[in-house]
Order: structure tokens, then sequence, then C-alpha cells
């Protein structure tokens, strides 16, 4: 009694914490499960209600009503908004989803800053409301207790709508069967953008009535999202109870915990977060495709019918020539030349699984005469890496000090992008957790810094092999999940990495970072580095032989049969092929390679903090995949020095207004190019055959196959 007594205000807040996050959790879960959108600008809807709530709350009812009906409206507008803005890319998987609402929170976030301001705003609620009562014997806060209540009539009344109205019916059937939904004469575009509009109005309301709970200020958004995500993940989309109890534990866990195990208390959500989501992928079905599936065929039968495909129309050619490459995924047959081998295999498993043949790579714009040099199809493959290289060497002679700096930066987000497109592009994994060994590797560099091991060279390989440890242990993890789920158990291990940096002090300085520790030296026995243009050479050394090693790997046969596991993994299974342990393997080597470019951004940075591994960074990461095509190494590199051009070099001649800017990109590239820089050959009628809504690679609808044909990599 004692101890219930010592934690009966923390454990009440923690049932009005929790209850705010139901509100917006249950409004992200509609708009994910049932209209299907991975909103990740969810908690700017949040924040706009509550800053218009804040900005109209005046103390009295009437400015409490005001507030709330205008915050609600103003949010719910811009859900509908949303269902506008994410029609286009209905075919194109949760992964653009993701990339657009990011974009689109970085740019509402800029906005709200713009018109309230960047200070936390202050709330005022009516008198009657803004003082205390007895609560056992505690006085307890008036406005949270009216919040408890209102938040469970708003549960019970929402679970009402969803399973005893017509409008409920049509809900809960867009998301079932929207084809039987048109039959009924019902229009599912109506019931979708009427979905999003009330998941908008809750957060809306929400935003409202928890801003004197979780005022409006920097950061409230995206607290607000991540901590919905826990939420959703936990209680699932099938029931909004569910829903309520997993909110009711996370406002439990943060409020309670805090008091009780104040150690353990960061790690515990996104801890549960991932158990949940390893759990699910454990006792589901195994996958045999990337990306989202529905039920497959069996693969044994697949593979009958392929076999006696084969047999039926066998080419002509040196025998076991096409054995050989159908491993790769290569194999042609009469009338398919020049077809790709995922394409070919998707003919002959149905023509429901065809997407269309893949990107072309930088090499596919290379001048025709150079393949007719001796040696001409190598030159047309390593030209367009030859002409990047001379460009980058170029750079210390035509750049400031500021912007060669700059450049070294882009450098180290450089490997990190490529080390997600092994992943996104050629394993199929897409991912939001490469800051993860990222930053075990920066912390690698700058701890053996501070100890006073400064070669450069050790610290490169001690970083990777560190980093390659931590992606063994979380691999398996990742490896089983597949398409939105691989997001968010990558996602939710970011996180916890993230909660490690913030508490292990003595490791990582945690908020503050670290700074002060010695310069790199390039060799043993030279000086330690301090010129920009050092630092940029050694940076692009180091890049020039990482990205060399694993464009080397991915052209062996090793990197076709990582191919070939995300183009017909089925198959693969099937034929005996341990797809798992590839898939461990090239998670362990991204993750080796995502070190390596954390060692580099320490040592051209000379400072680390928590926010260069962050959350934001991650998606950075992914939007430069995105940019340069999913499958195309090149690509990445470029993508990230748009990133960084935009954010520190475009941004400086308009301050304050990075975010908007990178908000800005994030759009653009999701509209403009869906298959990135290496696909605008073949988006404008090149000869690949795609439309420009085709599917982004790295998260495929239900019926769609691998876009990258095995063992044809895109420099």
């Amino acid at each position: 009694m004692d101890l219930l007594d010592a934690h009966l205000i923390p454990a009440v807040d923690g049932v009005a914490f929790g209850l705010l996050l139901f509100v917006v959790a249950a409004g992200l879960s509609l708009a994910f499960g049932t209209a299907g959108v991975l909103n990740l600008s969810h908690g700017t809807l949040y924040a706009i209600g509550a800053y218009t709530g804040a900005e109209l709350s005046d103390g009295t009812w009437g400015g409490l009503a005001l507030g709330l009906a205008a915050g609600t409206a103003a949010a719910c507008v811009a859900g509908a908004g949303l269902s506008a803005a994410t029609a286009p890319l209905a075919r194109r998987g949760h992964l653009a989803q993701a990339l657009l609402t990011f974009g689109l929170a970085l740019i509402g976030g800029d906005l709200l800053i713009q018109l309230f301001g960047a200070d936390e705003l202050p709330v005022r609620v009516p008198e009657a409301l803004d003082s205390s009562v007895m609560l056992l014997g505690h006085r307890y806060p008036a406005y949270r207790l009216c919040f408890i209540v209102m938040a469970v009539l708003l549960a019970a009344f929402g679970t009402w709508v969803l399973t005893r109205t017509r409008m409920g019916a049509a809900v809960r059937a867009a998301a079932d069967d929207p084809q039987m939904l048109a039959a009924t004469g019902h229009n599912p575009r109506a019931v979708h953008t009427g979905v999003l509009a009330a998941a908008g109005a809750l957060a809306g309301a929400a935003g409202v009535l928890g801003a004197p709970i979780i005022g409006p200020g920097p950061g409230t958004s995206e607290n607000v999202l991540m901590l919905s995500l826990v939420v959703v993940v936990l209680g699932g989309l099938r029931s909004l109870w569910a829903t309520f109890f997993a909110a009711v534990a996370v406002g439990e866990v943060q409020t309670l915990g805090v008091s009780l195990v104040p150690d353990l208390a960061p790690y515990l959500l996104f801890a549960a977060m991932a158990a949940v989501l390893v759990l699910r992928s454990r006792f589901a079905e195994p996958a045999t495709a990337h990306g989202p599936a529905g039920p497959a065929p069996d693969p044994v039968a697949r593979l009958r019918g392929h076999l006696a495909g084969r047999l039926r129309r066998r080419p002509r050619g040196t025998p076991g020539t096409a054995e050989a490459a159908e491993a790769s995924g290569t194999a042609q047959t009469p009338g398919t030349a020049g077809t790709s081998g995922a394409d070919r295999a998707t003919e002959t498993m149905g023509a429901d699984d065809r997407s269309g043949a893949a990107p072309r790579g930088y090499g596919d714009r290379v001048p025709k005469w150079i393949g007719r040099l001796p040696g001409g199809t190598a030159w047309r493959q390593a030209a367009p890496l030859l002409v990047l290289l001379v460009v980058l060497i170029s750079l210390p002679a035509l750049l400031d000090a500021y912007s060669i700096s700059l450049a070294g930066s882009a450098l180290a987000l450089g490997l990190l992008a490529v080390s997600v497109t092994i992943l996104t592009g050629y394993a199929g994994l897409p991912t939001l957790g490469q800051t993860a060994p990222f930053a075990v590797g920066a912390y690698t560099t700058a701890n053996l810094a501070d100890a006073g091991w400064t070669v450069g060279p050790v610290q490169i390989v001690l970083s990777a092999l560190a980093a390659a440890v931590f992606s063994a242990v979380v691999g398996p993890a990742v490896i089983r999940a597949r398409g939105t789920t691989v997001l968010m158990i990558t996602l939710a291990i970011g996180e916890l990495t993230g909660a490690v940096v913030n508490q292990l002090k003595s490791v990582t300085g945690g908020a503050d970072g670290l700074v002060g520790f010695p310069a790199t030296r390039a060799l043993w026995g030279g000086e330690g580095m301090l010129e920009e243009s050092e630092l940029y050479n050694y940076a692009l050394v180091v890049a020039v032989v990482a990205v060399s090693l694993t464009l080397l790997v991915l052209r062996s046969p090793a990197g076709k049969l990582l191919t070939g596991t995300r183009g017909a993994e089925a198959r693969m299974r099937a034929s005996g092929h341990p797809v798992g342990r590839y898939l461990l393997v090239a998670h362990i080597c991204a993750g080796a390679l995502a070190g390596v470019g954390g060692s580099l951004m320490v040592t051209v940075q000379q400072y680390l903090s928590p926010a260069d591994v962050g959350f934001e960074i991650a998606a950075f990461a992914l939007l430069a995949v995105v940019i340069g095509g999913t499958t195309s190494v090149i690509g990445a590199l470029l993508g990230a020095g748009l990133i960084v051009a935009t954010r520190d070099w475009v941004a400086g001649s308009w301050p304050g207004h990075g975010p908007l800017l990178l908000g800005v990109l994030f759009v653009a590239t999701v509209y403009v190019l869906p298959r990135g820089l290496a696909g605008l050959r073949g988006g404008s009628g090149g000869g690949n055959g795609r439309s420009s809504d085709a599917p982004v690679p790295g998260d495929r609808p239900p019926s769609a196959p691998a876009p990258n044909p095995a063992g044809k990599v895109s420099p």
C-alpha cells in the first residue's frame, strides 16, 4: 500500500498520457490498417491541432471550444489533402508513402514554426479545469481526470461506429474487399479519403486536448509519432480496444516506469516493439517473397512447372550454360533474348506477378562507341565510375574549405546510403535502421581516437568489425520479416540504439556528444589531418576502396545469389539454397559498410552528436537511395551529395529553412523520380517498359516480383 501510495500520481499520469496516445494512435491505425497509408506525418497532424488550440486558448470555455473546432478542422483538411497526395502512389508500396509523408512532415513542421514561432506555446484551460481535486488523499489536476473520461468515451464511441454502423461497415469493407464495396455502389476512393480525413481529425483533436499534457514545441511531432507507432505495433490493427490497452501500457512505461526503473525505461518501449514484430514474423508463415505478399502458390509446384516449361523449349548453346545462367537468373530462352531472369521467372510463374524490366543503370547512357573498344563491356560499366571519380578528385581545386568539408560529409553519408542500397535494392529488406551500425562505427572511431589509436586504417577496420558484429547480433531479427515489418523492426533497432547513445554517457557523451579527440592520421608515422583538403582526400580514398569492394561483391557469384533470393525467393528455397544465410551475410556486410561511413563522418567532422546518428539521418539515407535508384551504387552516392548540398549549402542562403528544403526534396523525388536517377532513361520511354507509376523497388505491392534482374548490378 505504501508503494501504491507513493506512485499513485505517476500511475494516474500514465493513464492520462496513454489515453492521449490512444487517440493519436487510433487515427494512425485507421490510416494504416484501413486506408493502407503508412503516414509518417501523423505527428505533424497532432502538432497542427496543438498549435491551433494553444493559439486560440484564452482560459475560457469558448476559447477551448473554438480551439477544438479549429484544430480538428485544420487537421481534418490536412488528412484529406494527404489522401490526394498519396493517391498517385497507390501501386508503389509503403516505402514511397513513408518517404512522401516524411517529407510532408518536414514541410509542415517548418511552416508551423514560421507561423507560431520556435518556442513552446503556453496553453490556458478554463478555470474550472485549471485546479486540483482530491484523489485517494492526493491532489491531482482536474483537467487530466476530465481528459481520461473523454478518451474512454471516445474509445467506446469509435468502437460502436466501426462495428455497429453502415459507415463502419463501409470502412471495414474498404480495407478487406474494395471490389465488393464498389459493387455495392460505394466509391472506395471516397471512403479512402474519408478515412484519412477522420484520422487527421482524431490527431488534431488529440493535439488540442493534449496540448496541456504534451505542449506544442520543437520535437513534439516526432515524439508523438514514435510513441504512436509503438502503440500501433503493440496493439495491432484489428481491434480498437487492443490499441486502447497498448496505449495505456505505453503511457505507464513512460511515466511510472521512469520513477520505478529509470535506467531501463528508455529501452522498454522500442524493445517491446521489436520483440512483438519479431515474434509475429516468426509465427507467421515463412516469407516466400520480399515485400508484402498474400498467399503464395506452392513453391515446389511452381518450380516443377518452370522446369517443364524449360524442357519444352530448351535453348541452344553449350551444355551446362543454361543451368549456370539459371542459378544467377540470366538464362535466355528462344523469344526472350535480352529479358532479365527475374522477368522470365515471372512469365513462367504467372502473368499476375509481372512488373516489367529493371531500371537501367548509369552505364546504359555511355556512348555506344565505348562498347566497340577492346574490352568495351568493361569500359561501358566502368566509365560512369571513372567520370565520377575524376569529378571528386578535382573538387578541392574548385571549392572553398567549407564546401570541401561538406563534400567529405557527403562521402560518409554516401557509404551509409550504399549500405542501404545493398539491403533495400538487392536483398529486398527496406530499412530505416542502418544508422545503428553507422553509430557503432562512429562511436568506435571516436573512442579509439580518444584512447590514442589515431591511425586511419586501424580505425576503419575496427569500426567496420564492430558494426559487423552488431549487425550479426540483430540480423536474425530482421531477415525473417518482409516489407513494412522490416521498416518497423529496423526503426525500433535504430531508436533503441539512440536510447543507448543518450544513456551511455561514459562512452558516447550522452546528449552533449563527443568532441576534442585527437585528429586522425592517414598512415602510420604521419601527422594528424586538420586541413579540410587532407580530410577530404582521406575520405575519398576510403570511399573509393569501400565502393570498389562493394561492386566487386555485387558482381560476383555471391552477389548474383543475393539478387536471386530477392527475385525468386521461393524458387531459391525450393532449389535448396540457404536464403536466410545469404540475407544474414548481406546484413552483416551492409552493417560493416555503414560502420566505415560512421568512422569517416567522425574523421571529417571532428565531433559526434546523437543527431548525427538519429532517425532523420536514417530517412536521409533511404531518400538518397531512392534518388539514385534502389539498385544503383553511384546513384546512392549522388543522392547523398544532393541531400548534403540541400541541407547545408543551399539552406545556408535561406537560414532556418533547411527542413523545408529537404521536405520539398523528399516530395519531388517521390513524384518526379519514381525509379531514381538510374531510371530516367527508361522512365522516358527508353525501353524499360515501365510506367512512371510502377512500384518502387524495395517495397513491392502484393503481385510485384523483383524489379532488379538477378545478376545485373547497376554501378
